[in-house]
């Protein structure tokens, strides 16, 4: 057998199990007496789950057999590893701050221009897309929430066209955590669970858009639920309503390097100059207001503190800067997240690992076990409260979702519940509202921000409670299943999703929105008729005719993602990474061949000394 890796199958995984090379023969024990033979037949054994995180062995020597030199040698080790975990978080938040900044400069003046368009915003469906990109580009669902809560209280958008944008602003909001995932790309099951872990978040939000918005079109449950819990509010200001947490924390550091001023986005989004530059100059400036000649007030702004910031003296662009931030964020977040990874998986081994995980994952006894999720619920709501960003506290979680911490069913209702606590920042933005011109301002802004909350409650309360109708859960494992099969469907997903089918419907919706629901209905009947059809193959395959017990009547390019693997390792050269994972195993396998061969002829070797 040949040690070249390039001869070695590069054939995709199959799910479920480890990659194997191709005709490679395995090894097994003969009767008491005769050695270790080699045969053709290949040994099964029961497949590992790769949904349940790798038990590591604790290597360690145990507590009791050390002496006290070792003992505090081992205290000061542990406190250090532990510091580097919270000092890597620490940063990892940064990063996610950076990288908001970076996405801001690039495309928060499209972000702001794309809500001027209201032929766009009419459409229902655009609206999804419109928050969708706009927190894409923005990479904070808190300030396209923000910025639609303001323009509400502005009246530039009206509390009915504002909902849709808001649903979308939800999706938009889980891309940060997806793209956390890809940190695992290189370990295939932990990547397959990472992925799944930021996914279900995704799968939560399409699900609850796709089934809610048509209700509102429909019914305007949410309008009228809202009027009417609004109706019987006494509503008064709060100019220091909007607090964070979490920037408390991390603003020290992140505002020395870099200090974006999000407003200019809201003011361009409600057609104000387009010329804004929203690097931040001025940390702390005076209005005056003087009378002319003429009798007329002209107001001044004067600047009485200049920012202190790395750029704010640059001379660079907007652009430029926006650049160079998305490297230096992405770079940290990649570090960040190596070493947060590395750290836990060396501080939780053995007996820490399995308490741990125990903890985590526990369910109540009994039929108390049905309240656990609610539980997590609440616990994924408090922290997001607390951080003000679900961004945060999903992309924190993800990587501990890969290495096994946290399983997939506790990752869901904790993503429910960040959902739900997100919804926070625009009630405390609508609280911000001016009311010196009387209160109907305030009353929008709040109706829409309780829009948010109650679509996502509405949302929970169709997807968790009843254990069938957790498709969230399904349809994050076949994603990331597919992903570690397919590496490349990870970066598929991601542009395809949040990028390419956002554009190609407002590319339908300039044509009209006549051709926008033909399409829309086409694709969901067509959607609809292939969950059917599988639903039926799985269960009731009888009921069916025989060509269309399997898809192989359809070609290939129609029913596996193979034809497109075999294009991008053509292309790209994505196979060196399969090659690397095959070449170690391959070689792992040749050791313990030459291992078995050897274990007999040094036994004879070693009868004929004797």
């Amino acid at each position: 057998m040949q040690n070249d890796p390039e001869a070695i199958s590069c054939e995709p995984l199959e799910e479920g199990g480890d990659s194997r090379v191709a005709g490679t023969d395995h090894f097994t024990e003969g009767p008491p007496g005769e050695g270790t033979s080699l045969t053709n037949q290949t040994t099964t054994s029961p497949p590992e789950d790769p949904w349940a995180g790798p038990e590591l062995k604790d290597t360690e020597t145990p507590w009791e057999e050390l002496d006290t030199k070792g003992k505090v040698f081992r205290c000061a080790w542990t406190s250090l590893r532990i510091l580097l975990v919270f000092t890597c978080l620490y940063f990892f938040i940064c990063s996610l701050d950076f990288l908001s900044s970076a996405f801001r400069l690039l495309g928060g003046k499209t972000a702001g221009r794309v809500f001027q368009d209201s032929e766009l915003v009419r459409n229902p469906v655009c609206g999804v897309m419109i928050g969708l990109l706009s927190t894409v580009l923005v990479q904070s669902s808190s300030t396209t929430t923000s910025i639609v809560v303001s323009m509400v209280a502005a009246d530039i958008l009206t509390v009915k066209l504002s909902i849709p944008i808001i649903m979308g602003a939800n999706i938009g909001t889980s891309v940060t955590n997806t793209l956390v995932s890809l940190g695992e790309i290189t370990h295939r099951n932990d990547f397959r669970r990472a992925f799944a872990g930021a996914t279900v978040h995704d799968m939560f939000n399409w699900l609850s858009v796709i089934v809610l918005l048509p209700l509102e079109v429909a019914t305007d449950y949410l309008y009228h639920l809202t009027g009417a819990i609004i109706g019987h509010m006494r509503l008064e200001t709060s100019k220091d309503a909007n607090k964070d947490l979490l920037k408390a924390v991390t603003k020290p550091f992140t505002k020395l390097i870099i200090q974006i001023d999000s407003k200019k986005i809201g003011l361009i989004a409600k057609g104000g100059d387009k010329d804004y530059s929203l690097l931040k100059t001025c940390c702390l400036s005076k209005k005056t207001t003087t009378t002319n000649e003429t009798g007329y007030n002209i107001t001044q702004t004067n600047c009485l503190k200049k920012c202190s910031h790395l750029f704010v003296d640059s001379g660079l662009t907007d652009s430029v800067i926006g650049t160079i931030m998305l490297i230096v964020s992405l770079t940290l977040l990649c570090v960040c997240l190596f070493g947060i990874v590395k750290l836990l998986n060396s501080l939780l081994q053995g007996h820490i690992r399995t308490a741990i995980k125990k903890f985590v994952n526990y369910n109540f006894p009994g039929k108390a076990a049905y309240f656990t999720g609610y539980v997590a619920i609440l616990i994924g709501m408090g922290f997001t409260v607390l951080v003000q960003s679900s961004s945060v506290f999903t992309s924190a979680l993800t990587p501990l979702v890969g290495i096994g911490v946290v399983s997939l069913d506790r990752m869901y209702p904790l993503s429910i519940g960040s959902n739900v606590g997100t919804t926070t920042t625009a009630i405390l933005a609508a609280l911000a509202t001016d009311t010196r011109g009387g209160t109907r301002q305030l009353q929008n802004s709040l109706r829409i921000a309780m829009c948010h909350l109650f679509f996502n409650l509405s949302a929970m309360c169709l997807w968790y409670p009843i254990p069938f109708m957790r498709f969230p859960i399904r349809l994050s494992k076949f994603l990331g299943n597919t992903s570690a099969k397919y590496r490349w469907f990870a970066l598929f997903y991601l542009v395809v999703g949040f990028f390419l089918f956002p554009l190609a419907v407002f590319g339908l919706a300039q044509a009209g929105w006549e051709v926008l629901t033909a399409v829309g209905t086409i694709f969901l009947f067509v959607v609809f008729a292939v969950g059917v059809i599988k639903f039926l193959q799985r269960k009731k395959p009888e009921w069916l005719p025989k060509w269309l017990r399997n898809w192989k009547f359809l070609p290939v390019y129609f029913r596996s993602l193979e034809p497109l693997d075999r294009l991008f390792k053509h292309m790209f050269g994505f196979c060196k990474m399969c090659h690397h994972h095959h070449y170690h195993q391959h070689n792992h396998h040749l050791h313990n061949q030459r291992h078995a061969e050897s274990a007999p002829i040094n036994a004879t070797e070693n009868e004929k000394m004797l």
